[in-house]
């Protein structure tokens, strides 16, 4: 007998929202990390016809526009705000982050977490203290990250950036497996792979088992944070990822 439709009760929603960069193009990379019952509610910010530089970063990292940007979202009522942009999170130092968070909770986010607070509690969490990097960005934004960690007191022993200007979204997996052949991660507890508009999610798991230490992406601990913030239990773990079914693309 078939179901009346009527009689169907709707699961109860959990809702995420997402505050990203203009350019940001990897949405479907942010729900591949989320349980069925959570939903995405994303916003972007204003188009800056900017390279990928320390300015860009810093003009992101504008509290004034982040804060407008959660009031849009808050019309279906989210249980966390989430800023999904790593360099646009950590370009200002501990103090920027902590600026970004309390603007998304003066804007009436009942919680909120950044892409790069998100990484330093996630490697807080494994008990990281000494990390290699992976970015797509120019030195001096590089440079900035590695500031950020050291904040934390987490040591950067080795890091690449590619140095692209835009178009990162564009970037393939083997793209993001030859930065990590270029980098040497003796003496790392764990990499982080870093931006939200690098694609990683199917490279994860088999980069863990090839180097042996956790690996961190932006995507990855931005929605680990978001989820755990809105009470949303995760069915995969930071050091061992395994909500889907991992394979080596190189696409």
């Amino acid at each position: 007998m078939t179901a009346d439709p009527f009689e169907i009760t709707l699961p109860v929603q959990t809702g995420i929202g997402v505050v990203a960069p203009f350019d940001f193009a990897l949405d479907r990379e942010l729900w591949r990390w989320v349980p069925d019952h959570a939903c995405l509610h994303t916003t972007r910010l204003p188009y800056l016809p900017e390279p990928v530089t320390v300015q860009l970063a810093e003009a992101l990292a504008d509290p004034h526009g982040v804060r407008r940007a959660t009031r849009d979202l808050l019309v279906p009522e989210p249980e966390v705000v989430a800023y999904s942009c790593t360099s646009g999170s950590f370009i200002g130092g501990a103090a920027g982050e902590a600026a970004l968070v309390a603007a998304m909770l003066d804007a009436g986010a009942p919680r909120a977490v950044t892409t790069s607070g998100a990484m330093v509690s996630a490697l807080e969490s494994l008990g990281v203290r000494r990390v290699a990097v992976v970015t797509p960005y120019v030195d001096a934004v590089t440079d900035r990250l590695v500031s950020f960690l050291a904040e934390y007191g987490i040591t950067t022993t080795a890091s690449v950036g590619l140095g692209m200007l835009g178009d990162i979204w564009k970037m393939t997996y083997a793209h993001v497996l030859a930065a990590v052949a270029e980098l040497d991660t003796t003496g790392a507890d764990a990499l982080f792979v870093s931006c939200t508009n690098v694609p990683t999610y199917d490279v994860i798991e088999p980069l863990r088992r090839r180097l042996g230490i956790p690996v961190l992406t932006a995507n990855q601990v931005t929605m680990w944070s978001a989820l755990r913030a809105a009470g949303v239990p995760l069915d995969w773990d930071l050091d061992a990822p395994a909500r889907r079914e991992f394979g080596l693309a190189t696409g």
